[in-house]
């Protein structure tokens, strides 16, 4: 963890750590019962550094429960929402683990994928990382692979390369107006089966996140997704032994790929 991301307001700590709402902590440290590195602080606001201040209450330690950073494999026919009425959501997915303390209320995705969408989903407690990845001036790159309706020749191929270099124009869908996308790298993988025929597989690198954009990309040059799967985030990849639905914890070399783009 960066130092200036374990540098937290003493309040929100304790909070978050089940010692009641901010008003209950404010109480607590006027009654002199809060200790940090041996000293009564009486100053709710106080920040300090999770990772090296001791911090105590009534005499107890308080053991503070660090930001959780998971990798998802996204299946198929789940949401990315915590609660949905028709479908079950990732977090159906998860350990009672994470069901608990500071992660009840605080894990979220960062982003989402759409319900029929597999691939690379990032779950967190970290609310600053997830606004600077998730922020339209970050320009993230973010890569699927999509599997197309209908077969290419090698001319429409590379049509399709030169023209979402160019930037697509896509139509209005929803309650989602029309727009301009951005300049994004396409490349071709080789043709797969799918759904007992043969299917064009792209490669499309983008650095925004429209509504749907990949399937309206290629919607405006007359094509269609059949399938689509998000494979990384900046430098991050999806660890290719998580099967859909399977998920982990990113090890300290994934975070900091991550934090790089900070």
């Amino acid at each position: 963890m960066s130092e200036k991301a374990s540098i937290e307001r003493l309040d929100k700590i304790l909070a978050k750590e089940g010692f009641g709402t901010r008003k209950d902590v404010r109480r607590l440290a006027r009654a002199g019962t809060i200790t940090v590195n041996g000293a009564v602080v009486k100053d709710p606001s106080l920040h300090v550094d999770i990772e090296h201040d001791v911090i105590t209450v009534s005499g107890e330690v308080v053991t503070i429960q660090q930001n959780v950073y998971l990798m998802l494999n996204k299946c198929q026919n789940v949401v990315s929402a915590n609660k949905d009425g028709e479908h079950d959501t990732v977090f159906d997915l998860l350990d009672d683990s994470y069901r608990t303390g500071a992660c009840l209320t605080d894990l979220h995705t960062i982003g989402r994928l759409d319900i029929d969408t597999e691939g690379l989903l990032l779950l967190t407690t970290d609310g600053a990382l997830t606004h600077t990845l998730i922020s339209p001036k970050s320009h993230i790159a973010k890569t699927y692979i999509a599997y197309l309706r209908d077969t290419l020749t090698e001319e429409q191929r590379q049509s399709y390369i030169e023209r979402f270099k160019a930037g697509i124009h896509i139509a209005a869908e929803g309650n989602e107006s029309e727009a301009d996308c951005q300049s994004a790298q396409l490349s071709w993988n080789a043709d797969v089966t799918y759904n007992n025929a043969t299917r064009p597989v792209a490669c499309l690198t983008i650095y925004e996140g429209k509504y749907h954009q990949v399937k309206r990309m290629f919607a405006a040059v007359g094509n269609e997704v059949v399938f689509l799967k998000r494979i990384a985030m900046g430098q991050l990849h999806l660890d290719e032994s998580l099967q859909p639905g399977e998920y982990r914890e990113l090890t300290e070399e994934e975070l900091a790929l991550l934090r790089q783009e900070q």
